[in-house]
């Protein structure tokens, strides 16, 4: 439905066109669906009520779906409407069911019953888009005959929140341009970092959501602020092609003035340089940091993220136990315990590893639900790799019991 056929153009089919089209639109919404289905423990409920801000974010990114989709299929724009719900499915896939994972674990209401309303209104607005797909997702939600049956959403049906969205969707451009700088540094996320700062107009309205920053980036502190000079400078270039029918042979002085740096931006967006003001076009701009190993710019140019990659030995040492963890959970799924199994745990690795465990030893234990933790050899038991403070690989051999009535 997305492809140039629908505007008109050549369609050449190939295997990786297929797969991109299952990767980026299929197996988000089915992936969403199976989860639920898996982890809910009743059928959920059609409800719009919670408090939860991840549930009001993303029952408002919905309502903006229907709007947003019915609006490109009234004037046919098929391929809009597709590119919307791809969109869509990324949200709900890499940031809602992802940061809401413990949630549904423990069995929240609020979430089991916010996911089921999102995708049941999801999949009717995706149904003329993807007609399979979103019936069997359906028939599974609601038991239903066909989506193909059931009314159009209407626009009100969800609450919306364009703050809220606006906001939440300036969090995850942050957490993006963050994370490329870990990935650019081999920083690997749960090595817990010191500092995130952000430099932006709109700092402000990233304040209340410093805690989700502070957990997906893994650091400790972040610190918001609209001080953006601090960190970076803007950079302007003359569009000579644009701005030289206009100005004639004006055009070179202007483009010394920017080279040398005597120019200045007015308040309504406009360019001076060289005594001569520039229109929209005529130029563009770009923010560049001070720090490029450790800075990144925002889209747009609105805004620097700065991340503290300095690793110590304590950080180093809480990225191993959290690296343990990791093991000692798929220890867990292996063993084929229930979520709420209370365990006793055995580890066996080397030194320095171990070290890191003793000195988060209740960390490791509250996130693994291990009320005894012992360490000993580990002749039979579940083994992964981690990597020691000193950031070198090892192995960690874990060995899980459930406890008698627990």
């Amino acid at each position: 439905m997305s492809s140039p056929i629908l505007r008109g153009g050549n369609l050449v089919v190939t295997e990786q066109g297929i797969r991109e089209g299952v990767r980026q639109a299929i197996l988000p919404l089915w992936n969403t669906w199976y989860f639920l289905s898996l982890y809910a423990q009743r059928r959920g409920e059609f409800r719009t009520d919670s408090a939860h801000v991840l549930d009001r974010y993303v029952l408002a990114k919905t309502a903006a779906l229907v709007d947003e989709v019915t609006a490109a299929l009234d004037v046919h724009d098929i391929a809009g409407a597709c590119e919307k719900v791809r969109d869509h499915a990324e949200v709900l896939t890499n940031w809602y069911v992802r940061r809401s994972r413990d949630r549904f674990w423990a069995g929240d209401a609020d979430a089991v019953d916010t996911l089921h309303t999102v995708l049941e209104v999801t999949a009717r607005v995706a149904a003329p888009l993807l007609p399979l797909t979103t019936e069997k997702m359906w028939q599974g939600l609601t038991g239903g005959r066909s989506v193909h049956l059931a009314d159009w959403p209407a626009g009100g049906l969800l609450p919306h929140d364009d703050a809220l969205v606006a906001a939440m969707d300036r969090v995850r451009q942050v957490a993006s341009a963050a994370l490329s700088l870990r990935k650019a540094r081999g920083l690997r996320v749960r090595l817990p970092l010191a500092r995130l700062t952000v430099a932006a107009a709109d700092a402000d309205a990233l304040a209340p959501f410093a805690d989700v920053l502070r957990d997906e980036v893994n650091v400790k502190e972040v610190v918001v602020g609209t001080d953006v000079s601090a960190y970076g400078r803007f950079e302007v270039t003359v569009n000579a092609r644009a701005c030289g029918p206009r100005l004639g042979g004006d055009t070179q002085k202007v483009i010394r003035a920017v080279k040398a740096g005597e120019w200045e931006q007015g308040a309504d967006g406009t360019v001076t340089a060289g005594g001569i003001t520039l229109l929209a076009g005529e130029f563009s701009e770009r923010l560049v940091a001070a720090d490029p190993e450790g800075t990144a710019a925002l889209p747009g140019s609105t805004g620097l993220v700065v991340l503290d990659t300095t690793v110590t030995p304590e950080l180093a040492a809480e990225g191993t136990a959290r690296d343990v963890v990791r093991v000692v959970q798929q220890a867990r799924r292996d063993a084929g315990l229930e979520v709420a199994d209370r365990i006793a745990l055995v580890l066996d690795a080397p030194l320095p590893v171990l070290d890191a465990v003793r000195t988060h030893q209740a960390f490791v234990a509250g996130e693994v639900l291990a009320t005894e933790v012992a360490y000993a050899e580990v002749a039979d038991g579940a083994s992964g790799s981690v990597i020691a403070p000193d950031g070198t690989p090892a192995t960690l051999r874990a060995a899980v019991t459930a406890l008698p009535g627990a």
